[in-house]
């Protein structure tokens, strides 16, 4: 075959013919996500949003209106769709709110797949999570793309559960319907844009000094830009049925807190918590920490229980498959940190109160003043 009859995959993204859907489009990810394919010369991106975007219409995507439990909005969301970005998801805590996200991990996945079924579509890249597989309490485990699914251990978290399931109704579709599916597991998510600290609000709770505690544990996570560059390399390289782990570095809590410290300024937690007094349960060491007189805004009995574990995972396959090469950890904290501190509403509020405007738009006397009033302490009222 000669050159110019070749079909690279960036001749794949410019043909007129690609029509892409995006669920998700607003989250965190899909803003990543979406924009990449913008800057990337897509012009027929569609996106199914619950209301409008200010945001995706100023890319100059197509919106959609409409929830995934809705069988109407879907058919009119895959309307001559031929590529599918699966990235729909929600984040809860709270045992009582586990209905939610069955309804949309689980249900919602099986009727977007259900109405594709019969549709010509090229491929269809979901997104899932490395805790399906890799959590354990043994920090010598690090999960691989053949893992099973650890669904003891996270069965107390409807939220890796739930993403469990939809796998599982994914695998169904790949087994019944040979339909093109391609999921990737990313592992934490950081980087600049978490409007709605779905993913970053541990990194906002130390910098606020409500992590009090350090835990033995391990996590992993990954930059949402490298994670935007490999879902879009998967649309165009991965094969049907695979599986792909994302994460850019396995490290201790202790390790990463000291990455921030680095940062921030913000001292790593003082107080040690040995796992037997874990054992407790998260309610007696929040009571404890009361006692002591230290803030424990940022610890529920979830979020202790799941530091506890080690999330490690190994992203060899989507290394050598997809060229997924994570940049430095490093870099991801640090830009990580500079958009909380310029976005995040409970740090810019307080920047802003505190910048004065141009000299030469403001009297001397009325900055003099100003800057008096600010030494007495009013502006901290």
């Amino acid at each position: 075959m000669t050159q110019e009859n070749e079909t690279t995959p960036e001749a794949q993204r410019q043909a007129p013919s690609r029509q892409i859907l995006v669920t998700g489009g607003t989250g965190f990810l899909g803003r990543h996500l979406v924009k990449r394919l913008v800057e990337q010369g897509e012009s027929q991106v569609r996106v199914l949003t619950r209301g409008f975007d200010l945001e995706l219409a100023d890319l100059g995507v197509e919106m959609i209106e409409g929830s995934l439990t809705e069988a109407h909005d879907v058919r009119r969301a895959i309307e001559g769709v031929t590529h599918v970005y699966h990235l729909a998801g929600r984040v809860e805590r709270d045992p009582e709110r586990a209905h939610l996200m069955y309804d949309l991990h689980v249900e919602g996945t099986r009727h977007l797949l259900d109405a594709l079924r019969d549709q010509p579509v090229e491929k269809i890249v979901v997104a899932s999570t490395s805790g399906t597989v890799g959590v354990s309490r043994n920090p010598d485990f690090i999960a691989r793309d053949s893992s099973p699914h650890v669904e003891n251990v996270v069965s107390a978290w409807p939220y890796y559960l739930s993403k469990i399931y939809a796998e599982r109704v994914c695998q169904r579709f790949i087994d019944t319907y040979q339909m093109p599916i391609v999921q990737l597991r990313p592992s934490l998510l950081l980087g600049p844009g978490d409007r709605k600290d779905s993913s970053t609000g541990d990194v906002v709770l130390f910098m606020k000094r409500k992590i009090p505690a350090t835990i033995t544990g391990g996590i992993s996570f990954v930059d949402v830009r490298d994670v935007a560059d490999a879902f879009i390399a998967a649309m165009d390289r991965a094969p049907a049925g695979r599986t792909y782990l994302l994460g850019a570095e396995n490290m201790t809590l202790r390790a990463f807190f000291e990455h921030l410290e680095q940062i921030t300024g913000v001292r790593v937690p003082w107080l040690p918590i040995p796992d037997e007094a874990l054992s407790l349960g998260a309610k007696l060491l929040g009571g404890a920490m009361k006692t002591l007189g230290i803030k424990s805004d940022g610890v529920d009995p979830v979020s202790v229980e799941m530091a506890r574990h080690y999330w490690y995972i190994d992203s060899a396959r989507a290394k050598k498959e997809l060229g997924f090469s994570p940049r430095p950890v490093q870099e991801t904290l640090r830009d990580t940190v500079r958009w909380i501190e310029q976005y995040h509403p409970d740090f810019a509020s307080k920047r802003r109160n505190r910048e004065e405007p141009p000299e030469e738009l403001v009297s001397k006397e009325t900055l003099d003043y100003a800057r008096e009033l600010r030494n007495k302490g009013w502006d901290e009222n």
